[in-house]
């Protein structure tokens, strides 16, 4: 077989991948598309229990997220940075975080639980660095925790503000500040990551954004695991519910469950950490604790009203979240938005196939030695 041979044989197998990539994405997009307009957008004052669609603004619940590439607050982000080197090109981050999040329409708002939702967010940022190194104009990597307070402490953000922090030589990938301890993508990614030229994207949904999501309403004393969908897949669960990731403590919790034995009521099965603000060191209310115990001040009124309003969900509340039988889809946009992004994909996904025939024939007549070169 001729080089040029050999070489229209691996090309047309790279179609083939190629093509039948593209297709899937855009089968994925169809759906998705057709979810949305099938499903007609239901107004948050008079939700019905099922499945729904609704259009609004994003309000931040208990928490918030900071972006990694260009440090704007959101609830959802998707960020990826790959290197080129001389000898090969890889992927130094590939990081996606969600936290709950509130939609408001011109009736009310609704609370979203976002786990094991499908997202629908075009990147807002996609640059790479110059070929002399320098990086792009926009790019303003994160300084501090992904995870922010909805409703930030004023002693904590005075706290972070009058912090001593290292020098910085102005490179985006000097070590940061983050939660009282120094860190940076060097020292979270591996050493090497500043070799070679960059290219930055991420996708996120900020405060503010108009948002279409088609899920289920439901009572939130319904859903199965309350703590769980506040936050994105592969987030570790913090607090109470920390430990059910323990294999042998979620087996004793199914069968404490199965026998009836399980405390139903937070106060008695969670003790002091039910309380609003325990897990900061401003309680609502006074915990109980060891008499030789330091008791942390109790929040004054306005701060625990406060924190009232942002952790308490009444167990009769309508919520948004992922059902057994039916998945929560969050398109960045209004439906028509949403719906027209699933046909680009499709449109795109009949090209693949396209190429994927088309490189399938060539395979064929180069290995049944037909008349290529």
């Amino acid at each position: 077989m001729s080089d040029a041979s050999t070489l229209l044989l691996a090309v047309s197998i790279l179609g083939i991948a190629g093509g039948l990539a593209l297709l899937a994405r855009g089968i994925s997009g169809y759906r998705r598309a057709g979810r949305v307009a099938d499903t007609a957008t239901s107004r948050i004052a008079t939700l019905a229990v099922g499945e729904v669609r609704v259009t609004g603004v994003v309000e931040p619940a208990e928490l918030t997220l900071l972006s990694p590439l260009q440090s704007l607050t959101c609830v959802y982000y998707r960020a990826r940075i790959r290197a080129q080197d001389s000898r090969q090109r890889r992927t130094v981050l590939d990081d996606e975080r969600a936290v709950g999040f509130r939609v408001r329409d011109e009736t009310g708002s609704i609370r979203v639980f976002p786990r094991g939702g499908a997202w629908d967010v075009p990147p807002a940022f996609r640059a790479a660095d110059g070929f002399t190194g320098d990086t792009p104009a926009g790019l303003a990597l994160r300084a501090g925790p992904a995870i922010q307070p909805a409703t930030p402490d004023r002693e904590d953000v005075a706290a972070r503000l009058l912090a001593v922090r290292p020098a910085s030589s102005g490179s985006v990938l000097d070590p940061v500040v983050a939660g009282g301890g120094t860190l940076g993508l060097v020292d979270r990614l591996g050493a090497g990551v500043g070799a070679g030229r960059r290219d930055y994207e991420e996708a996120r949904i900020e405060l503010g954004a108009t948002v279409t999501v088609v899920g289920t309403a439901l009572p939130f004393d319904q859903l199965p695991d309350p703590g769980g969908a506040d936050i994105s897949e592969g987030e570790s669960i913090g607090g109470p519910l920390g430990a059910a990731a323990d294999p042998e403590i979620a087996a004793d919790l199914e069968a404490a469950m199965a026998a009836g034995t399980l405390e139903t009521d937070p106060d008695e099965a969670w003790g002091n950490a039910a309380i609003p603000g325990f897990g900061i060191g401003k309680p609502v209310r006074a915990p109980e604790l060891d008499p030789a115990a330091t008791p942390p001040a109790v929040a004054d009124a306005p701060t625990a009203e406060r924190f009232e309003r942002t952790f308490e969900i009444a167990p009769t509340e309508l919520v948004l979240a992922v059902a057994p039988d039916r998945p929560l889809l969050i398109s960045i946009g209004a439906p028509v938005a949403a719906v027209a992004r699933g046909q680009d994909r499709f449109i795109l996904g009949l090209f693949g196939a396209t190429l994927a025939i088309a490189s399938v024939i060539v395979l064929a007549l180069a290995v049944g030695g037909g008349p290529l070169p």
